[in-house]
């Protein structure tokens, strides 16, 4: 019968090589994501480093708030090339391969509108999977390297539908602003417009006064 001391080493052992493998398995993924207010004929541009070529660059954006809520949105890479054009879109998401080493430019521009700022999420994702080789190359590992085989998987299945349950939030974020500034836009008509048929109806209501006391008055004249 194995020892508690004996024992306690191995799972020790254990936890330390599948600390290795998810640290060194897993994919290495650069990602920002912010909120940003382009105001009208501004061009806002953020960047993105791409050290290493074939790495796998993921863009989505949405816009919030303003106007129509849509956007001018160009992506170059570092030797300038267009790789996205897109003129008043209101949200996308694409995945691209960053083939050249460098500085990818995301830009936005709101040259469309006279006076809106409108208010866009981002996200800017850049990894690297290395995950296909290293598991190939572990595949007839025993013992300890099998267990952390089957964490690995795992942990990216739960990265996946972390990831898809992420943007799902962000989809329902998006149409949320975009109702609630429908319902501040309808309500707000229908607040002129009941504005407005209530001062029209005093100004008819005044008018018909005055039309009848003219009336009478022109009719007592005639009389004397």
């Amino acid at each position: 019968m194995p020892s508690p001391l004996s024992t306690a080493a191995s799972l020790a052992l254990m936890a330390l090589v599948a600390l290795l493998s998810v640290s060194t398995i897993s994919p290495v993924v650069d990602a920002t994501a912010l909120t940003y207010n382009v105001a009208a004929h501004e061009r806002a541009c953020f960047y993105a480093w791409n050290d290493i070529p074939k790495k796998k660059i993921a863009f989505y954006f949405a816009v919030q708030s303003g106007g129509s809520f849509d956007i001018d949105v160009d992506v170059r890479d570092p030797n300038q090339k267009q790789l996205l054009s897109l003129e008043k879109e209101r949200q996308g998401d694409y995945v691209f391969t960053g083939n050249e080493v460098g500085e990818y430019s995301f830009c936005f521009s709101n040259d469309m509108s006279t006076f809106a700022e409108k208010a866009v999420d981002f996200e800017i994702s850049i990894e690297h999977e290395k995950r296909a080789a290293q598991l190939e190359t572990n595949e007839k590992g025993t013992g300890p390297q099998a267990h952390t085989n089957a964490m690995d998987e795992s942990l990216f299945r739960l990265s996946g539908e972390l990831s898809q349950i992420d943007r799902m939030q962000k989809y329902f974020k998006t149409r949320e602003n975009r109702n609630f500034a429908t319902v501040i836009s309808t309500e707000s008509r229908i607040f002129w417009f009941s504005l407005s048929e209530s001062a029209l109806i005093v100004v008819m209501s005044a008018m018909q006064v005055f039309v009848v006391r003219t009336f009478f008055s022109s009719g007592k004249r005639s009389y004397v």
